[in-house]
């Protein structure tokens, strides 16, 4: 039973909710029972596991969480364990999308919505961190990841305007861009083709989780 702050495993998942750290060890942590389960579904197992009551105090394993109600398991993966399959036909490329919660929103959606692939650019948020682990809702053990370059033809870039109507289009790889940036020039010049969702009128644009949505929606409703 862990019962001081100064154990090895505790200040290890602290040292993991920083981006270089998970970085250099290759790790990451999965907060409570429902990510823990998701995992060990796909095949995949804990480096650590941490169970409040059983192995640690419940009070240590609150004082290291994230959450507001604090989890009674936190488990810590290895990066390399995600399953490394073939990409589907479909999928997301997302371009510097540096919102965690937007890239493991899409990640779940890819999920929900596919089987879609996600693909991200170096400047994209860790698909392995705290709030986008959360926000995956367990899908990162199921979605294949796959850098942006990777990402098969055709791409359908998704601009706010001026592009064909997404009903018209057909493409493998649907490019998102970061929230307020969008696209950079030399990405659209890349791309295959352009398309436009459609928005009420005075509307400015969409959330990218939302465009990623509505985008998987219509191409698997066709």
């Amino acid at each position: 039973m862990i019962t001081s702050a100064d154990n090895k495993t505790l200040k290890l998942v602290r040292r993991l909710a920083s981006a270089r750290q998970r970085d250099k060890l290759g790790l990451f942590v999965c907060e409570g029972e429902d990510l823990v389960d998701a995992a060990r579904a796909a095949g995949v197992e804990p480096v650590e596991l941490l169970v409040a009551g059983e192995n640690v105090e419940p009070r240590l394993l609150a004082d290291i969480s994230t959450l507001g109600h604090p989890p009674r398991v936190i488990g810590i993966f290895r990066r390399e364990d995600l399953p490394r399959r073939d990409p589907p036909p479909v999928g997301l490329a997302l371009w510097r999308v540096g919102d965690p919660g937007n890239v493991g929103t899409l990640i779940r959606t890819a999920d929900a919505l596919g089987p879609a692939f996600v693909a991200l650019s170096d400047d994209c948020s860790d698909p392995t961190g705290p709030k986008a682990v959360r926000a995956s809702m367990g899908a990162l053990f199921r979605v294949a990841l796959l850098p942006f370059h990777d990402a098969p033809r055709p791409w359908v870039a998704l601009v706010p305007r001026d592009g064909a109507a997404l009903a018209d289009v057909s493409g493998a790889t649907f490019v998102l861009g970061a929230e307020r940036e969008g696209l950079a020039a030399d990405v659209l010049e890349r791309c295959d083709g352009r398309a436009t969702i459609p928005l009420a009128v005075g509307a400015e644009s969409l959330n990218v989780a939302a465009a990623g949505a509505i985008a998987l929606y219509e191409h698997a409703r066709r």
